[in-house]
């Protein structure tokens, strides 16, 4: 079947030439990528389980989760957690799988719960996913006439949903910033140097022609701290490694760090834990980051939430990697390209590799017409369709970035 394949141009300029550009991106430790997180390990542990015992990845979603904050004493050298953060993930899964005439039981809730605290554990330095935060699940039998569609052998997955996947490439310096800033600050090797800052980081970026002004929430870890004077001499220390990201960037660079002190009056931006999830921040699955990691409102881009969806034919998640990937792959490969979006609609019912429109939205270089390029991203598209199925491994082997 011939696919829908369709190709347009731009006018003008790209993001990066706006006047004014806008970037935030939610750091791991944030109360949003804590509850993405949690359900996407839910699918993960999923996955695994229906691989290793029924050789086939089954019928689930589990996309719905909320984060409800705790209640925390933080203090200089030490600090409590008073009331536990509240973590629950919903959703459909299959429990019951049809062998051989009988049905075999699937320990959902407790794969679930185990994976949820696996991923508290492998994130959060200092949040107990046992002590800290009480972990509940709310997962049903999904519908079982999806079981036997799952199980079938070499057969082109059914789009589960009618869906919007949205990529763009390429970064602007401001974004490239932005996700540089956090994952820096979130690298093990800055927590070897640096364990007083906790992983619940925000960034924000603001840029006005060629200046940005960067705003950087970063949640101390308080057991780590004893006094102010110490505090302030690690707020120093990250102020040196943002200076230092910001050398290589063609952008006049201004930071302000945890604006919210007020040291005058004794106020600090200080956690038990190392996230502000135990003080009352509450967070919900697909209100963070999009799924190249950033929040970019200059930008297309889809509100699907991508972490939970099931990776085999919920095209809510597929379609957003695809899109960032052939995206990335236009701007790399089509000479004459600056810019690319490719946006992906799916009809529920149809194969997830034929969806009702791959549309591909590009800014072209001076002097670049449209009919030059056409057909080279057409191909593009097509090729990144035919290959859709690869999706589901990346994101088994978590390479592609989801939130």
């Amino acid at each position: 079947m011939q696919r829908s394949l369709h190709v347009e141009e731009i006018k003008g300029y790209g993001v990066k030439d706006f006047e004014v550009e806008i970037v935030e991106r939610k750091g791991k430790g944030h109360p949003d990528s804590l509850i993405d997180g949690a359900s996407e390990a839910v699918s993960l542990g999923l996955c695994n389980y229906y691989l290793d015992h029924f050789g086939s990845i089954l019928h689930h979603n589990v996309d719905k989760g909320i984060l409800v904050g705790g209640r925390a004493t933080a203090t200089f050298g030490g600090g409590k957690v008073i009331t536990p953060i509240y973590l629950m993930v919903a959703g459909r899964a299959t429990e019951l799988v049809p062998i051989r005439g009988k049905n075999v039981s699937v320990p959902v809730e407790e794969i679930a719960t185990n994976s949820i605290k696996g991923f508290i554990k492998d994130t959060m330095r200092f949040l107990d996913p046992d002590k800290h935060v009480k972990v509940e699940t709310k997962i049903k039998q999904g519908s079982p006439d999806l079981v036997s569609v799952f199980m079938r052998k070499g057969v082109m997955p059914v789009s589960n949903d009618t869906s919007i996947g949205v990529g763009y490439a390429p970064l602007t310096p401001t974004e490239r910033l932005v996700l540089g800033i956090e994952r820096t600050l979130n690298s093990a090797q800055f927590k070897k140097r640096h364990p007083e800052v906790g992983e619940d980081i925000k960034v924000m970026a603001l840029r006005r022609g060629k200046k940005a002004d960067i705003t950087v929430a970063a949640a101390m870890v308080g057991p780590k701290i004893p006094d102010a004077s110490h505090y302030v001499s690690v707020l120093e220390d990250v102020q040196e490694e943002l200076d230092r990201l910001a050398s290589g960037v063609e952008l006049e660079v201004r930071y302000k760090l945890n604006a919210g002190d007020d040291m005058k009056h004794g106020s600090y931006y200080l956690t038990v834990t190392g996230t502000s999830a135990e003080q009352g921040d509450d967070g919900n699955t697909g209100r963070g980051n999009r799924v190249n990691g950033l929040i970019s409102p200059m930008r297309q881009y889809s509100m699907e939430a991508t972490a939970g969806k099931n990776p085999v034919n919920h095209t809510g998640k597929i379609l957003n990697a695809v899109s960032i990937i052939a995206s990335d792959r236009i701007v790399n490969k089509v000479p004459g390209v600056s810019e690319a979006y490719v946006r992906i609609l799916s009809r529920i019912g149809r194969p997830i590799d034929q969806p009702q429109i791959a549309s591909a939205a590009v800014v072209l270089e001076k002097g670049t017409r449209r009919s030059a390029v056409a057909g080279d991203v057409e191909a593009i598209l097509d090729e990144s369709l035919d290959g859709i199925k690869r999706v589901t491994q990346l994101i088994l082997q978590k390479k592609l970035d989801l939130f």
